[in-house]
């Protein structure tokens, strides 16, 4: 199953149809994103009858797949790779940090840029779909509503300022955040613990891996999350980025007007952002 938001309503895809969730179920579901994931197993079993009916949406923009979340995680240094160009050790439990709310948005974006040091960091991305607690690694896909593609976009300059790094604050300017274009159940996958993953900037490719490279992957993330803190339907985990950033390079390379970022993750579909001066 793949379900979206447009114009802040839940949608199902279907083929080429895009099925405004409200509409179609005669209000049985609502439009707002965040109370369908509260009720996602109920929703599951009722659009897996459902026939395409071509109830169209409103007009309006891709929002992101889980638009207003009330927590959202996201892990450093969760590929070997990246550990490695980064010069630091592979960590013994998960670096967790926050991207805040107010820097999601979709999948299809004009990047505004706040200053001469941001960057790239393609990511996937876990929604949960029902409320996880002291969950074992072997039942952590279970409570997944399904993984979307994502960006941890970071200006190094605000995350490296003060005594200790500015992670959170770095990587929240709004537009940071976006994912999409779908999300995707996790039986849609042969395998969701392997998808390729690939960033391309100005169609030249810079992170190219799979995300089985994970240091943690997403049932480890899960359970050692999950044993801190309730995580809410609706919620995201961005889970770490591969090998490639522009910080890591030599010399540093950093986006700039009028580039243009592409991010893939197999199975899932694609985010496109153009960079504009703020």
């Amino acid at each position: 199953m793949r379900t979206t938001t447009r114009a802040g309503r839940m949608c199902l895809v279907t083929g080429e149809a895009v099925i405004d969730v409200e509409q179609a179920s005669a209000g049985r579901f609502p439009a707002d994103p965040l109370t369908v994931f509260e009720e996602w197993d109920a929703f599951r079993s009722w659009a897996a009858g459902l026939e395409p009916t071509g109830v169209q949406p409103p007009a309006g923009p891709d929002g992101g797949v889980s638009p207003t979340p009330r927590q959202v995680f996201a892990i450093g240094l969760n590929y070997r790779d990246h550990a490695e160009e980064a010069g630091l050790a592979l960590p013994e439990s998960p670096s967790v940090f926050t991207k805040f709310a107010t820097a999601l948005t979709g999948p299809d974006t004009r990047l505004r840029l706040p200053g001469g040091r941001v960057d790239w960091e393609a990511e996937l991305v876990v929604v949960m779909g029902r409320r996880a607690e002291h969950v074992a690694p072997k039942d952590a896909w279970s409570y997944v509503a399904g993984l979307t593609v994502g960006q941890d976009y970071s200006e190094r300059g605000v995350q490296s300022v003060g005594p200790v790094p500015q992670f959170s604050l770095g990587k929240s300017f709004p537009g940071f955040a976006p994912t999409g274009p779908v999300l995707v159940t996790p039986d849609e996958f042969a395998d969701p613990d392997d998808l390729a993953i690939e960033c391309l900037v100005n169609g030249e490719s810079v992170q190219k891996s799979r995300t089985s490279s994970m240091v943690f992957p997403v049932p480890e993330l899960i359970a050692r999350l999950s044993a801190v803190c309730p995580l809410l339907p609706g919620d995201l985990i961005f889970t770490g980025t591969p090998s490639g950033v522009g910080h890591a390079r030599t010399p540093q390379r950093y986006l700039r007007p009028g580039d243009e970022v592409v991010t893939r993750i197999e199975g899932i579909g694609q985010l496109r952002q153009t960079c504009v001066a703020a």
